[in-house]
């Protein structure tokens, strides 16, 4: 299970994923620098640390080396939540603890995502006049449950 980058891992990660093609030390140094003092030998260090972990393959070029993420941003974020949701002792509550924190975009998100994949939901057959939605078994009102159901609060 992956474990969350560290805070520079995760500022070197993040140019790799945005630029999505191999990258030398180089080209995130001086993006990293716009933000931070930081040296080139940190820079490499890091990049190698994450080649070493698997998130990064690298190709020789010269005398150095070019980067390349081997996954997503968005796969790393699913591994994250996959692996604190199944350490949970129980992960209906972590799910709706989880589903409270979100925001209006979020749910959003979410409830397009699932759309995805779940796939197109087959489309139930348009009710009769004799089977509409409210006399399903096509009774009588008063024999109908999902009627009186509908009365008890009345």
């Amino acid at each position: 299970m992956p474990r969350p980058l560290g805070e520079l891992e995760d500022a070197v990660m993040t140019r790799v994923w945005k630029w999505n093609r191999p990258v030398t030390v180089r080209e995130v140094l001086e993006d990293l620098q716009q933000e931070r003092s930081i040296a080139y030998t940190t820079v490499m260090t890091v990049l190698d640390n994450l080649h070493q972990k698997g998130w990064v393959r690298r190709e020789a070029e010269g005398r150095a080396y070019r980067y390349e993420a081997v996954s997503t941003r968005a796969a790393y974020a699913a591994a994250l939540m996959n692996d604190a949701w199944s350490q949970s002792d129980n992960p209906a509550a972590a799910l709706v603890a989880f589903f409270g924190m979100m925001s209006d975009e979020q749910r959003q998100a979410l409830r397009d995502a699932m759309r995805i994949v779940q796939g197109p939901e087959s489309t139930p057959e348009p009710p009769s006049a004799e089977t509409g939605p409210e006399n399903p078994a096509g009774t009588p009102e008063e024999n109908n449950p999902a009627s009186a159901e509908g009365d008890m609060g009345r």
